[in-house]
């Protein structure tokens, strides 16, 4: 119980961990939520600081989710806790303790817990990301496309009810963080994806 414990706070923490914020005030001496769409995440960084920043960014908050799952696993806790411990590492992503709880929308942090979750899951959203994202140019319908074909893949394949309800939690959360977004693909106004061109 006490390691079940120590680590749902440590993936909070490290989830926590703002890495845009943090990367673009070192290494370019500005707020990045203050520039692009605001949002703390990779694509922002992407857009607003370049290739690199936004590779950085996407590695890093990426193994904020995989290594809190990959842990728990090491531990021997059973998949639905090691799910619920990525689960934890989102939420420190989109409300960090280290920036005012104010956070990204979740979609790198996402990737690392569902890689430990279930490769091959990852593996089939991630081609659905990118199949989107090339037809439409919308990142952001492709992240949420993507989640909800993890969420499929669930139900799908897996006996699993409780797995299937928390990938369904990862998709809930997503969704509201993107419902900005939403509102401006119903109202045909998102931006399509672009990016800086100097790094």
């Amino acid at each position: 119980m006490i390691l079940t414990i120590v680590l749902f706070v440590s993936a909070y923490l490290m989830g926590s961990i703002p890495t845009a914020v943090w990367y673009a005030g070192y290494f370019h001496n500005i707020d990045i939520r203050q520039h692009g769409s605001k949002n703390a995440g990779a694509t922002n960084s992407l857009r607003v600081l370049g290739k690199k920043a936004g590779i950085i960014v996407l590695i890093v908050d990426a193994f904020k989710g995989l290594i809190p799952v990959l842990v728990a696993k090491y531990f021997g806790l059973p998949d639905t806790t090691s799910f619920l411990i990525g689960l934890i590492a989102i939420i420190g992503h989109l409300l960090p303790i280290f920036s005012g709880f104010k956070g990204g929308k979740g979609v790198a942090t996402s990737l690392g817990v569902i890689i430990a979750v279930s490769p091959l899951g990852a593996l089939i959203s991630l081609a659905a990301f990118i199949l989107v994202v090339i037809i439409s140019g919308y990142v952001s319908l492709g992240s949420l496309l993507a989640a909800l074909v993890f969420v499929i893949y669930f139900l799908l394949g897996s006996p699993d009810f409780y797995m299937s309800a928390i990938a369904f939690g990862v998709f809930v959360l997503l969704v509201f963080t993107h419902r900005a977004n939403i509102k401006r693909l119903m109202e045909g106004s998102e931006n399509k994806f672009s990016r800086k061109k100097s790094n």
